[in-house]
């Protein structure tokens, strides 16, 4: 019987550094077979509504995500199932046709703003990792990405973020802070925080090789 993956939330609010600390793991267990799997590629499919409508979205509401496939997709790889991930295309505001091919592995990351918000999701989870960074800081590097990666304008940003981020951060990403095993302030410069999280997973690693021989 094959060894029940290790599986790790990751939350955070927008450019809080989620992705760094993701990435430090990852670094970290090389040897290791890990899978990540972003939130941001459940959003709700929007296909039945038209264009317009799809427009406002929040996409920082608990609503705009389709948790239901989530979970069911985060059990089948436990079970060592294959999945079909969904891609969200941002530019229609709707899922896309494409799908991907995910195979299970040993180490399943959850990573996304609001993974901690579903008790359903966190029942889930070995260890549970809120990434706590300053709002200042995560403004600016949302500013730059979405001005760079997703060609916003500067009064767009500040628009959704004074509109919609903000409020839906203080309203639902902050309070599952409280559901952290671990926080970890200032992402993955904190090698100190990363160091620890190994040394966990690496004993539920062992853990669970144990219990399978």
């Amino acid at each position: 019987m094959p060894e029940k993956p290790v599986v790790i939330g990751v939350a955070g609010g927008t450019g809080s550094g989620k992705t760094s600390v993701t990435r430090s793991i990852c670094q970290r267990f090389h040897d290791k077979t890990i899978l990540v799997i972003e939130q941001d590629y459940y959003y709700k499919d929007q296909n039945h509504l038209p264009f317009e409508e799809r427009l406002n979205t929040n996409y920082d509401h608990p609503l705009a995500f389709d948790n239901d496939l989530l979970i069911s997709h985060v059990n089948e790889l436990i079970n060592h199932h294959t999945i079909q991930k969904p891609v969200y295309d941002y530019k229609m505001h709707t899922r896309s046709k494409e799908v991907i091919t995910v195979e299970p592995k040993e180490v399943i990351i959850l990573e996304g703003i609001l993974i901690l918000e579903d008790p359903r999701l966190v029942d889930l989870m070995d260890i549970k990792v809120f990434v706590d960074t300053d709002a200042d800081v995560r403004i600016i590097r949302r500013l730059l990405r979405d001005i760079k990666e997703r060609g916003r304008t500067l009064d767009s940003v500040i628009d959704q973020y004074e509109n919609n981020v903000r409020p839906m951060h203080l309203q639902f990403v902050e309070p599952t802070k409280r559901y952290a095993d671990i926080i970890i302030p200032e992402g993955g410069q904190n090698h100190v925080a990363i160091d620890i999280m190994a040394t966990k997973i690496e004993k539920i690693l062992s853990r669970t090789r144990q219990n399978s021989h």
